[in-house]
């Protein structure tokens, strides 16, 4: 308290100094309009800057937050997707999650049905490698949550490898950025050019994180630098229509070739992959017994 007492008595003069500016200045910018105009604008320009800042600050740190919200955004909007339902041109079948047409008129006919063929399930990314030979994506979700190994997992932006094992509570992703190496063989699967539909196969030639490979693309095709390739649907693992890359160059490697080659740069950025969705064939098991009884016949 003393030297309390002390410091306010040294600095008495500095103090009722400060006091009597601005009492003046609060006198002046009440009985003046030009100052008070100038003091008010300047206050909200100071005052909008660091409210901004706040902001800024607060928008980073709940990033976390943002992020779940809109994975949770797009896995509902995966789940509505029409290539994540079979259509039934019967309307005899009613199944479990389905979505149901009907007609626009007051005796709203049922039209069709559509049973669900593909499941999504988010899931984050815990580990990720991208410039080994072959790589390999850990996520957070293993068999408790449903995840099996042969099921697609695409990202926010488009294909992005095949569940290889899961456990109780992580599954490990074998990366489409995977050339054949020992034991492993290369990840590859059919494609097609979205706008005139020819059929070809993709694969990561071991290049670069960025770009694949596409073969086996007739001669007649008409190609554009930028045209978009996707997923052809004709296996199991993929829906149709998921993007895959853009086409970056192309060219035939023998004259007697007969189909192109083509560099298409990825749709996924593979070094910045913070979540994925897993995709469940929920008729798979039906569809592969079935092909499977009618190779054993054809022996």
């Amino acid at each position: 308290m003393r030297n309390l007492i002390i410091f306010l008595r040294r600095y008495f003069n500095f103090f009722l100094f400060l006091l009597l500016e601005v009492i003046c200045l609060i006198f002046v910018f009440r009985t003046n309009n030009f100052q008070r105009t100038v003091y008010l604008n300047s206050a909200n320009g100071v005052s909008g800057k660091l409210y901004t800042r706040y902001n800024d600050i607060q928008y980073y740190f709940h990033l976390k937050s943002t992020n779940d919200s809109l994975v949770s955004e797009n896995l509902a909007l995966l789940q509505q997707l029409p290539t994540s339902f079979e259509e039934k041109d019967t309307a005899s079948l009613v199944k479990f999650d389905t979505l149901r047409k009907f007609t626009n008129d007051t005796a709203r006919k049922l039209l069709s049905t559509e049973v669900r063929k593909f499941l999504y399930r988010s899931a984050k990314v815990v580990n990720n490698s991208v410039n080994k030979p072959v790589n390999f994506i850990t996520i957070n979700r293993g068999s408790k949550d449903g995840i099996r190994p042969n099921m697609g997992v695409i990202g926010p932006n488009g294909v992005v490898g095949v569940v290889r094992t899961a456990s109780e509570n992580y599954a490990v992703i074998i990366s489409l950025l995977t050339k054949s190496s020992g034991s492993t063989s290369s990840f590859s699967f059919s494609s097609r050019l979205k706008n005139s539909g020819e059929i070809g196969t993709v694969y990561w030639d071991g290049y670069d994180g960025g770009h694949v490979t596409m073969k086996d693309v007739p001669r007649s095709a008409k190609l554009h630098k930028g045209d978009t390739v996707v997923t052809s649907g004709f296996s199991a693992v993929f829906p149709e229509n998921m993007n895959i890359g853009y086409i970056d160059t192309f060219y035939i490697g023998e004259k007697a070739s007969t189909s192109f080659t083509i560099r298409l740069k990825l749709a996924t950025n593979f070094y910045n992959l913070q979540y994925v969705y897993v995709i469940e064939n929920l008729l798979r098991d039906e569809q592969e017994r079935l092909e499977d009884s009618t190779r054993k016949m054809l022996k």
